[in-house]
């Protein structure tokens, strides 16, 4: 276990900065979170793979830019297309970590929102699903609702899997890139080129 890492996240969200520590935690004594008010430079309310990925790639690289750190971090959500699912849309969440040379993706697993919340944030123009989301639940009769600190996946499980659980999955995937330098030899160099 290494020392300790410190680490920029592109956001000042309670739950991307715990869901960053939590998803390090396991490779650090002490993982030290820096908060960073950046853009994700994409729509607030992100569809598809390619518009979640930008959010977080942004997010990373501008909180990197700001001053020196071991890595930075961005975190994005969205909505991906999946025929498959009954609203046709499962929210994914994505960590870029950036050390100003790698870049290291990594992915949370898929939820289905309410079918009006999908509605709502795949319309023209689009709603941040957790506006419509929030304007929408209540939790079932005799099912906890552990609060918006939870996040909507926290309140849908009824605190189960809480948005900073949740997001740490993203960030651990991402992290096993970095953590093993040895076994990417030939890896993409970040932006993409090699």
């Amino acid at each position: 276990m290494r020392a300790r890492v410190l680490v920029r996240v592109g956001s000042r969200n309670a739950a991307k900065l715990e869901a960053v520590r939590r998803g390090l935690a396991p490779f650090f004594a002490r993982v030290e979170i820096e908060a960073a008010d950046v853009s994700s430079g994409v729509d607030s309310q992100p569809l598809g793979f390619s518009e979640i990925v930008a959010g977080a790639r942004a997010r990373a690289y501008a909180a990197h830019r700001i001053a020196a750190c071991d890595v930075a971090a961005g975190i994005e959500d969205g909505l991906v297309a999946l025929p498959e699912a009954q609203t046709g849309w499962l929210n994914i969440g994505c960590c870029v970590l950036y050390d100003g040379e790698r870049e290291a993706i990594g992915l949370t697993a898929g939820f289905e929102y309410p079918p009006e919340c999908v509605r709502r944030a795949t319309a023209t123009p689009r709603t941040p699903i957790g506006d419509a989301f929030d304007a929408l639940y209540r939790a079932p009769i005799g099912m906890l609702d552990p609060g918006t600190s939870a996040g909507n996946i926290g309140r849908l499980s009824g605190g189960a899997l809480t948005r900073a659980d949740y997001g740490a999955q993203a960030v651990t995937c991402a992290f096993v890139r970095l953590l093993h330098p040895d076994l990417y030899s030939g890896e993409r160099r970040a932006g993409g080129s090699l």
